[in-house]
Order: structure tokens, then sequence, then C-alpha cells
């Protein structure tokens, strides 16, 4: 559903106006309570809000964990999924939480890609078909205290290879 709406969109607006207006309106991650507050044209930057109310407080009064990892888990891999287009598949694969302090008010995070990484993300995959990655990003609050840590796995295959793979797997059980 949401590849298609977006192949629609795309005939009215920008990729980053899509990426940003759509998943800021998807019901999954309307949830997380954060919103994207920047993206940029070639979708290499991405930056959320997250501020603290009542559907996010936990029991001793800030943001609950649970919802600063909502509000960063998708972020890398539909940014991924748009950068590198429809000859690649990406999935997640883990995720590692350092929570640094509590987060009493607005907090902010930057998910970014330099052009040298999504090269060299291509040429591997080139070379080698399929890896992971690792991203780490901070959540941060207004006095730029780092609140949180995430670390993010991230699969990336050519799409042929992986189907291919699929069929192996299949095909043995």
């Amino acid at each position: 559903m949401y590849r298609r709406l977006k192949i629609f969109l795309s005939r009215f607006f920008k990729p980053s106006t899509i990426y940003k207006y759509g998943l800021n309106w998807s019901p999954m991650y309307r949830r997380t309570t954060a919103k994207l507050i920047d993206v940029s044209d070639d979708l290499h930057k991405v930056v959320i809000t997250l501020s603290l109310n009542w559907k996010n407080k936990n029991y001793v009064g800030s943001i609950f964990g649970g919802s600063m990892l909502a509000a960063t888990d998708p972020i890398y891999l539909i940014q991924l999924i748009q950068i590198l287009g429809d000859d690649y598949v990406v999935w997640d694969k883990a995720v590692t939480a350092r929570y640094k302090r509590p987060a009493k008010s607005r907090i902010y995070g930057t998910f970014l890609f330099s052009e040298k990484e999504i090269k060299d993300i291509k040429n591997k995959i080139a070379e080698s078909h399929e890896i992971d990655i690792t991203k780490t990003m901070n959540l941060i609050d207004e006095k730029q205290q780092i609140i949180a840590t995430f670390s993010k796995t991230l699969y990336i295959a050519d799409k042929q290879f992986y189907k291919e793979k699929l069929k192996k797997r299949r095909a043995n059980l």
C-alpha cells in the first residue's frame, strides 16, 4: 500500500516531501508521538523530534524508552530504501539502545548518510551481493545533552541475489 501511494504521489511531490509527510501521517509512526521535522532533498539527512506528553510519559515522568526506540526504529530503513532504490533489499536486523539520562523535555535525533557511505554500500553490494552495516545516532535534548544512543544494524542486498537466496532456502525446506 505505501509503495503504491508513493508512486502515485511522486507525480505531484518530490521524494523528500512524500517521505516527511507520509511517515508523519502513517498510523504506525504517529503512535510513536515523534515527528519528522526536516528531510533533505536528497534524503541523506532526516531530523526527528519527540516531545514529552501524556502519551509517552513513563512512571517517573520522563519520555518512555520504548517511545524513543519506536521513534528511531523505521528511519534508517526507510531512508536507505528510498536512497538506494528498487534494485536493493533493505531489512532491519538489530538495534542496541543505550539510555544515558531521562528525557524530560523535547528531544531531537539526526539520521545521516554521506554520499561516500552510499557509494561504499553500492560497491560492497556489487562485490559480495549482501552486507550488514551499523549506523549509530543520538537523541539529544535542547541543551545538546545525549539522552540515548541507538546503534542500528541493517541488512542490504542486491534484489536479484536476495530473490535467488530465498528460492534456494525454500527449496531446502
